[in-house]
């Protein structure tokens, strides 16, 4: 996927992701992730997917969003959450076309579109965020500031994997389908 990203961002946006490595080397005076992908955003109108390609080759030392099995290992450390993100995983795993990605705070399942992403919460737990509207099940409540794609529209706490349940999956084919 990024390679993807990386490939079409001179088409895209004119300027090539060495030209791109340049320009925040020389202007970004931001010294935090967001900072810069915000200074990023006003500045020249580029998203965070687009940033984050560019920061990881300007600052390899802040550890991009390309090394997916360092942030994974670093997010996903109680044990109790990462069977949640299993049953998760083994729910999309028969979709097709679905690509995992891994960020900072959660994990992201995409076909076309980001459809579904699993973030951990504290005492072993995790909330799913999905591409339905909360209306789709009265286990859904709607998202508040949880940092990931406003396309995720519903979310479920979920405290154990036996909770990614027919239903659950159901929704996952749900986004799925509408991405």
């Amino acid at each position: 996927w990024f390679a993807s990203l990386r490939a079409n961002l001179e088409r895209e946006t004119g300027k090539t992701l060495d030209q791109w490595v340049e320009i925040v080397r020389r202007e970004c005076q931001e010294t935090k992730p967001r900072a810069r992908a915000e200074w990023l955003k006003a500045a020249y109108g580029l998203g965070q997917n687009r940033a984050a390609s560019i920061f990881a080759v300007a600052y390899p030392e802040s550890g991009g969003w390309d090394d997916a099995a360092g942030l994974r290992a670093a997010l996903w450390t109680d044990p109790a959450s990462t069977t949640i993100l299993a049953a998760a995983e083994a729910a999309v795993a028969d979709l097709p076309g679905v690509v995992t990605g891994q960020r900072k705070r959660y994990t992201a399942w995409s076909h076309k579109a980001q459809f579904a992403a699993l973030r951990p919460l504290k005492g072993g737990q995790a909330v799913l965020g999905l591409a339905v509207t909360p209306d789709a099940s009265p286990r859904l409540a709607e998202p508040k500031n949880e940092g990931w794609s406003e396309r995720l529209k519903a979310k479920l706490a979920l405290a154990s994997p036996a909770e990614v349940d027919a239903e659950v999956k159901a929704l996952l084919k749900a986004a799925w389908e509408r991405s």
